[in-house]
């Protein structure tokens, strides 16, 4: 066999192998403007799972325009849930809202607007139930979407790092129908979301069927006590942390 024949050939048994690996692949992040109010849209970064079980819309923290926060626990976090069968969408600002997101509009009503048509147009592509996932001043917007939407359009929530001292008073906790899981690391050191107030927003609660409370511990920093390379964004624990969430949302 000449050295040519065996380089063909070995060029198609590359070529058989990639294909055989197309379907394992993580699939495309598909970029989506949704109308959510007149004049307005709401850019949604949608990545499918390969089977999905159902879709996680993840709020990131800080200003919550994605281009800004790279380095967000969520926006890291995201393709283990794809890996685990959740399609994700990772909701931008608003377009009336290009410098970013305050507490204020986080909890308000125009907000509540966005995550419906965020929610109705991921409902319309699949049945699949929707978890909503929000990390620091993204759990603002989590928990802002489930007090209004509530099920079925919504199937749970899942609040992380949630700025307990801003914002999170503004949420209609009692509003809230659906499970609830938070998570709060003991080392987070950020100041407007202290771990020892977890149990007053738990006990607002009142008619959620299930609240569960995962407290964790540790982390590293590389940043403020505030920003996302901290223990307030779980660096170091991250597959610990998101391999919790995930069996919770499987468990529900």
């Amino acid at each position: 066999m000449s050295a040519d024949h065996m380089q063909r050939e070995r060029a198609v048994i590359r070529l058989l192998v990639l294909l055989l690996l197309l379907p394992l692949a993580v699939q495309a992040q598909e970029r989506i403007d949704i109308p959510s109010r007149p004049g307005i849209t709401v850019p949604v970064y949608v990545t499918p799972a390969t089977k999905p079980l159902g879709t996680v819309v993840l709020f990131p923290g800080g200003s919550g325009q994605v281009s800004a926060i790279r380095n967000n626990f969520l926006l890291r976090v995201a393709p283990s849930f794809v890996a685990q069968g959740l399609t994700v969408a990772v909701v931008d600002v608003p377009s009336d809202r290009s410098s970013g997101l305050d507490w204020s509009f986080r909890a308000g009503a125009d907000h509540a607007k966005d995550i419906a048509a965020v929610v109705a147009m991921l409902k319309s592509r699949s049945p699949l139930p929707v978890w909503l996932i929000g990390t620091s001043n993204g759990s603002v917007s989590a928990g802002n979407g489930a007090a209004s939407l509530g099920p079925p359009s919504v199937a749970g929530v899942i609040l992380t790092s949630s700025v307990w001292a801003r914002g999170m008073p503004e949420v209609a906790a009692e509003r809230i129908r659906v499970p609830v899981l938070i998570v709060h690391n003991r080392d987070d050191g950020c100041v407007v979301s202290p771990f020892g107030q977890t149990e007053a927003f738990k006990a607002r609660l009142t008619v959620a069927p299930s609240v569960t409370f995962i407290p964790v511990s540790g982390g590293t920093s590389r940043s403020g006590p505030c920003q996302a390379m901290s223990p307030h964004g779980y660096l170091g624990i991250e597959d610990r942390v998101v391999s919790q969430m995930i069996g919770w949302i499987k468990a529900h």
